[in-house]
Order: structure tokens, then sequence, then C-alpha cells
């Protein structure tokens, strides 16, 4: 009987442990990489947001496979932007330059969904 309480016992702290570890894990998700460039997280965040929303719409049926095909050479062409902007700027983007990104994205956006 004691056997099996301290297996429970056992079972119930290993449980918590590993809870307790993947919460914090959770609450520091942003790399050293994401702190330091905000600007240029924000953008290709947008653009994987983007990515999954055109591979969500060919899966449904609600947008042909040319489209996507388009719609990711729009963003593979904002990705080129956004690293040829950071080179010259030490690896950030000013917010002007997110900006642009930004209108660019939203345009591509748009296109998503119709």
């Amino acid at each position: 009987m004691f056997k099996s309480i301290r297996s429970i016992l056992t079972v119930a702290v290993v449980t918590v442990s590993l809870g307790a570890l993947a919460g914090v894990a959770k609450a520091d998700t942003d790399t050293k990489w994401q702190k330091n460039h905000p600007r240029r997280e924000q953008v290709n965040e947008r653009l994987a947001n983007q990515n999954k929303r055109i591979h969500q719409e060919v899966k449904q049926g609600d947008m042909t496979k040319a489209k996507a095909a388009q719609l990711h050479r729009e963003d593979r062409t904002i990705r080129k932007e956004e690293r040829t902007m950071a080179r010259t700027n030490h690896g950030h983007i000013t917010k002007a330059e997110q900006k642009a990104l930004n209108q660019q994205e939203n345009q591509v956006s748009k296109q998503i969904g119709k």
C-alpha cells in the first residue's frame, strides 16, 4: 500500500515539476534576436501569419494554387526588402521602413480571404 502511494506521489511531483518548467519556458519565448529587433520581428510575424492564411485558404478551396503562388511571391519580395533594409542599418529597420513594409503587407493581406 505504501508503495502505491509513493508511486502516486512521485508521479504527482514529476507532473507538477514539468508543468512549472513549461510555464517558465512559455513566459520567456522571445529569443535574444526577437528582443533586439522588435520591428523586424513584427514584420516577419505578419509575413508568417499571412503565409498560414494563404495555406488555409488553399486547403479550404477558397483560393487557387496559382493565386496562392502569386501572393507567396509578393510576400517573398517584402521579406527580401526587409532584409535589404536591415543590412543598411546594422541589422535593424527604422520605424519608417517598418511602416512601408506594413503597408505592402496590408496590400497582400487584402487579397487573402476574398
